[in-house]
C-alpha cells in the first residue's frame, strides 16, 4: 500500500499573517515601544484587505500585549514584563541603518520617480520602502497612508514646473498657456490624472481667467470657467497609459482645447463690458 498523503496544512487567515509580521517587526525593534503601529486605515490600505479584517489584527496584538491603546494617539507597542518588545536601540528615527537621512522630501521625490517610471498602480507604501532600501514602516513616520503620498506628490510635482515665458495679458492666452502647462505635466507623470488636483494648481486656473473680469465677467463664473477647462485637460489626461503604449494625444487635446476657448470667448464676449 502506497503512503497515505497528509493534507495540506490550511493557510493561516490573512488577520493573523499580517499579525505576525507586526510582530516580527516589534520584535526586531523596527517599531519601537511607545511609537504607533498602523491604524486599521493603514493596515487596510497596505495588504488590501477590509477594515473588518484589519481592525482582528490589531485585536490579536492587544491580546497578546504587545500594543495598547492611547487616547488621542492610537495604538502603539506596550512595554512588556521581562523585556520591551521594539525596546532595541538602534538608529535615529531620522536615519535608517546609518544610511542618509529618511525625510519627507526624499520619500516624496522617490515616490514620484517611481510612479513615473512604473506607473501608478505599482505605487505602494511597500514597493517605495523597497526603493528606498527602508523598512515599510520607516515611512508612516513621515507621511500618514498612501492618499496622503499621492496628495503631496501632486502638490511637489505642480510646485517645480511654473509656466514658461511671460504671461500672456489677455484672458484666452493666460488659459491656453495655463491648460498646456497642466498638460505638459499630465504628459511627464500619466498618473497625475488621477490624482485630486492640487490647490495651488486650481488658483492658477482662475489667475488665467481674471482678466475677463475687466469685460464685465461676474467674478462667481471665474473658478466655473476655470474648473471646466481643467477638468477637460485632466479628462484627456486619464486617456495617457503608464509606458511607451500611450497615444499621441496632443492633436486631439489641441482641437479640443480651441474649441473650449472658442466657447469661452463666446459665453464672455456676450457680457456687457464695463463702463
Amino acid at each position: 500500500m502506497g503512503v497515505l498523503e497528509q493534507p495540506a496544512a490550511a493557510a493561516p487567515a490573512p488577520y493573523r499573517r499580517i499579525a505576525a509580521e507586526l510582530r516580527a517587526r516589534i520584535a526586531s525593534g523596527e517599531i519601537r515601544t511607545g511609537e504607533k503601529v498602523p491604524s486599521v486605515r493603514q493596515i487596510a490600505q497596505e495588504w488590501g484587505i477590509t477594515a473588518s479584517t484589519a481592525g482582528k489584527v490589531l485585536s490579536v496584538l492587544r491580546a497578546e500585549g504587545l500594543v495598547r491603546a492611547v487616547p488621542g494617539v492610537g495604538t502603539v507597542v506596550a512595554a512588556a514584563p521581562g523585556g520591551a518588545p521594539g525596546a532595541r536601540t538602534g538608529p535615529p528615527p531620522g536615519r535608517v541603518n546609518g544610511t542618509r537621512p529618511l525625510t519627507r522630501d526624499r520619500i516624496v521625490r522617490t515616490a514620484v520617480a517611481l510612479a513615473d517610471a512604473r506607473g501608478g498602480a505599482a505605487l505602494s507604501m511597500r514597493a517605495l520602502a523597497a526603493e528606498l532600501r527602508v523598512p515599510t514602516m520607516a515611512l508612516y513616520r513621515h507621511v500618514p497612508g498612501k492618499d496622503d503620498l499621492v496628495a503631496l506628490m501632486a502638490d511637489a510635482v505642480f510646485a517645480e514646473a511654473g509656466l514658461s515665458g511671460s504671461a500672456p495679458a489677455g484672458w484666452r492666452g493666460r488659459l491656453e498657456a495655463v491648460a498646456r502647462h497642466q498638460w505638459s505635466l499630465y504628459r511627464r507623470h500619466p498618473w497625475l490624472a488621477r490624482t485630486v488636483l492640487p490647490a495651488a494648481a486650481a488658483g492658477l486656473m482662475e489667475w488665467a481667467v481674471s482678466p475677463a473680469l475687466r469685460q464685465g465677467l461676474e467674478p462667481g463664473a471665474v473658478p466655473r470657467i476655470a474648473a471646466t477647462v481643467a477638468s477637460y485637460v485632466r479628462g484627456v489626461a486619464v486617456s495617457l497609459t503608464d509606458g511607451p503604449a500611450t497615444p499621441d494625444l496632443d492633436p486631439f487635446f489641441t482641437f479640443g482645447l480651441a474649441r473650449l476657448l472658442d466657447g469661452v470667448h463666446t459665453y464672455i464676449e456676450q457680457r456687457p463690458a464695463e463702463p
